[in-house]
């Protein structure tokens, strides 16, 4: 079980005048040698030693970082930008920031020039807290413009600094008088963060979220998701993220849980393999990729034993459908279902670290349904969910606890509530619903309507169970040159059900029928052709020309078809090979597609599938 989060001797009404530093002295208090934050060096694989800090040293060592940031000027109100990874530095400084009353704001370590000026000429923060002299030169040239109030750079990487603030020159003893009446004097009202947008159609907008909303989340989550005390959190995603601002900062103080942190993702696998979570989340595209390589790794195996996982997993996906039901699972299943997990499923889980997870999610976009039902047969039931930045993450979620429905994103959590709008937007209110955008003048500008809901832009539907199906983002609907209105993602995922098509994008706004761009899979592909007996010159773009290869992607988009509509089938399809991804522009750093990105440097080949 999750812990309760409400102290021994606190009075009841005590979770509405919480705020994250008594969070975290109440963690330091009653918790002072549990393991809080674990991290490697910079050059760690996941797989050496760990430096690790109980919730008492945090508590230590975040007054003294507070002092720090207090010399710098830092106060009440201040904002703070911060790019780094996901580095101790980066979660220590934005705990410390938050006791002295000042606000963190996470920038993406990828985001553009233009969009660093815009996030820091709007929130007017003097200071910046960056990794190294990568980072530096992205940020110098703002310390001499006359329209932006930047005023000093703190670097992170010993010896990086160029004249710039070290980050360990911060750790001081605090002595005024003045910081001790500051320090954890937040209010549940006040900002805790600004987190921007990640872009995907225009500018990043701040989306100013107070302490009270994020905690309401947090135990409005607890209500739905069962844990065990004090939970690793393997934290990889970007704090610049509502998803790992809420997973991997906010709840582990709301829970007194230990997070490892895994500053490059590429290293998540290993980290998994070592820390074996009871909880792990992952954006789709993470759930598309680790089902990938999965998949290519099972198509190697001998057919005898494909045979003895293919009839495990079924099993265990009977046994899903039957907790999806809500119905308790026959005796004899119940049976058939632990024999096969242990004798199958647990040991294939263990080589990836997957065998003790109890809780795994995803949300940011839709989830394929069929990568879902890959990793129910292995007993793992994604728990799928939805929400913004806006709605402080999550506010749908499906839930071992309290139900799911495979394919939807669950019901509505207690800090919520929804509703949808006459063309079929979910409209959002609640306690962890936000309170709007930050203006350059430090004012905020609310997106509510007149009785609190805030139209969320995507489109889904309810079913009568109160489960929310989502259907697309309003703006990324096509509407065909008939008049007819097609959900891309609805598409995208038909197509990407068979494993050699990784990534799609479908194109055909005001046009008479619709094409698509289909990147090969890098995992599954090279899998596939050497079960298949396919021989090519060893790189994903030689098999992308291999006239087998074409005739199987023919063949999967023909499968797709037969189960679309004829105004969502794909007529007409580009083969590619280089995976789209957030370095390459393709992708937000939370790995959703800037579609009109990716039209644009794909306009060409677009315009050749109509013939144009």
């Amino acid at each position: 079980m999750t812990p309760e989060p409400r102290t021994a001797g606190e009075p009841p009404d005590a979770s509405a005048r919480r705020t994250l530093p008594r969070l975290l002295a109440r963690n330091a208090r009653d918790h002072p040698r549990l393991p809080a934050l674990s991290w490697q060096p910079p050059e760690g694989d996941g797989n050496g030693d760990w430096t690790t800090l109980t919730w008492a040293e945090i508590h230590e060592h975040t007054e003294r970082l507070a002092a720090g940031y207090a010399g710098l000027g830092v106060g009440r109100g201040d904002h703070v930008l911060m790019m780094m990874a996901n580095r101790p530095e980066h979660w220590l400084s934005d705990l410390a920031l938050v006791r002295l009353g000042a606000v963190p704001v996470s920038v993406y370590g990828t985001a553009a020039p233009e969009q660093i000026t815009h996030i820091a000429r709007n929130c007017r923060a003097r200071v910046a807290v960056v990794e190294g002299v990568d980072q530096a030169q992205l940020w110098e040239p703002l310390l001499t413009d006359a329209d932006t109030p930047l005023e000093r750079l703190v670097l992170a990487e010993p010896g990086t600094e160029g004249g710039h603030v070290p980050y360990a020159a911060l750790l001081r003893e605090p002595a005024a008088e003045r910081f001790a009446e500051e320090l954890d004097a937040a209010r549940p009202e006040d900002p805790l963060t600004v987190v921007y947008t990640s872009g995907t159609t225009g500018e990043p907008k701040g989306v100013v979220l107070t302490h009270r909303q994020v905690l309401a989340n947090a135990l409005a989550l607890d209500a739905v998701v069962e844990l065990p005390p004090h939970v690793e959190h393997i934290c990889y995603l970007p704090f610049a993220h509502i998803a790992e601002r809420m997973l991997g900062i906010y709840l582990p103080c709301h829970r007194a849980s230990h997070v490892y942190l895994c500053a490059d993702p590429a290293a998540v696998g290993t980290v998994v393999r070592k820390v074996r979570p009871a909880q792990f989340f992952g954006v789709p595209r993470i759930w598309e990729k680790l089902c990938a390589a999965v998949r290519a790794v099972l198509s190697l195996m001998p057919a005898e034993q494909r045979e003895v996982i293919d009839a495990a997993s079924a099993v265990a996906r009977e046994h899903v459908g039957y907790r999806e039901r809500g119905e308790s699972p026959p005796a004899e299943l119940e049976e058939r279902y632990a024999r096969a997990r242990e004798e199958v499923l647990l040991p294939l889980l263990a080589a990836g670290g997957l065998d003790r997870v109890t809780w795994a999610a995803s949300a940011s976009a839709p989830m394929p349904v069929d990568v879902v039902h890959f990793w129910a047969g292995f007993g793992v039931v994604i728990m799928d969910a939805w929400g913004l930045t806006e709605t402080t993450g999550v506010a749908t979620t499906n839930s071992p606890r309290t139900g799911f429905r495979i394919g939807s994103v669950g019901r509505p959590v207690e800090s919520v509530e929804v509703r949808l709008a006459a063309d079929g937007e979910i409209e959002v209110r609640g306690e962890s619903v936000f309170s709007g955008y930050l203006r350059p003048d430090g004012s905020v500008r609310s997106a509510l309507d007149a009785d609190g809901w805030l139209a969320t832009g995507d489109i889904g539907r309810t079913d009568d169970d109160g489960y929310l199906w989502l259907t697309d983002r309003k703006k990324e609907m096509i509407i065909t040159s008939t008049g007819k209105n097609v959900s891309p993602a609805l598409v995208e995922n038909a197509l990407k059900e068979h494993p050699l098509i990784g990534q799609a994008l479908v194109h055909g706004d005001r046009r008479s029928y619709l094409v698509a761009l289909l990147v090969l899979d890098a995992e599954a592909a090279p899998a596939w052709a050497a079960a298949h007996g396919v021989e090519a010159d060893g790189t994903v773009a030689g098999l992308v020309a291999h006239p087998a290869v074409r005739a199987e992607v023919d063949r999967a988009v023909a499968a797709a078809n037969s189960r679309l509509s004829r105004t969502e089938q794909v007529k007409r399809y580009e083969l590619l090979a280089g995976e789209w991804g957030p370095a390459t522009g393709e992708l937000t750093p939370s790995l959703k597609m800037r579609r009109r990105v990716i039209r644009d440097k794909y306009a060409e080949a677009l315009a050749g599938l109509y013939g144009d």
